[in-house]
């Protein structure tokens, strides 16, 4: 019966993009053959059910053939069934988004994003008054102060 190292098969179906990813994979435990922890010398035979972490997307995949060198894509594809479930629909959350290249937006675009932040709960720019800007500290998450109070702030210090 053929077998092959798993770090080798990865690599040659073009699951991981170098060999040394895939053996760092399967020492990372990121890599399973029927449901065992696979070390990177692990053999697989055809029937074998491999689940692979790569990135952060979980690929589960049956061995049709093992081979033991990089192929093309379309050959590389005819050695495996792909098993992966389908990831979850996200939930469409509304952004407000700008052409690139449009500029700075105007007073009325302005009105209606300010509307747009308020109805999802972060300050808008007439709550806080005058131009807002976030404040990064590395002991605390980010804050909102306005332009007219840290300049008060500079002049006084």
């Amino acid at each position: 019966m053929e077998s092959t190292r798993i770090d080798r098969w990865l690599w040659a179906v073009r699951l991981t993009k170098t060999r040394a990813d895939a053996a760092a994979a399967c020492r990372g435990g990121h890599v399973r053959v029927n449901d065992r922890p696979a070390k990177p010398a692990t053999s697989v035979v055809p029937g074998d059910e491999v689940r692979a972490r790569i990135g952060t997307t979980t690929r589960v995949v049956e061995v049709v053939q093992v081979i033991q060198k990089r192929v093309g894509a379309a050959v590389a594809a005819t050695c495996l069934i792909d098993r992966t479930p389908k990831p979850p629909p996200e939930a469409a959350i509304p952004v407000a988004r700008r052409e690139r290249g449009a500029g700075r937006p105007t007073k009325r675009e302005r009105r209606v994003l300010d509307e747009f932040r308020r109805q999802q709960g972060s300050p808008a720019r007439d709550q806080l008054g005058g131009a807002v800007a976030p404040v990064f500290s590395r002991d605390r998450p980010p804050q909102w102060m306005c332009c007219s109070s840290r300049i008060r702030s500079t002049m006084s210090g």
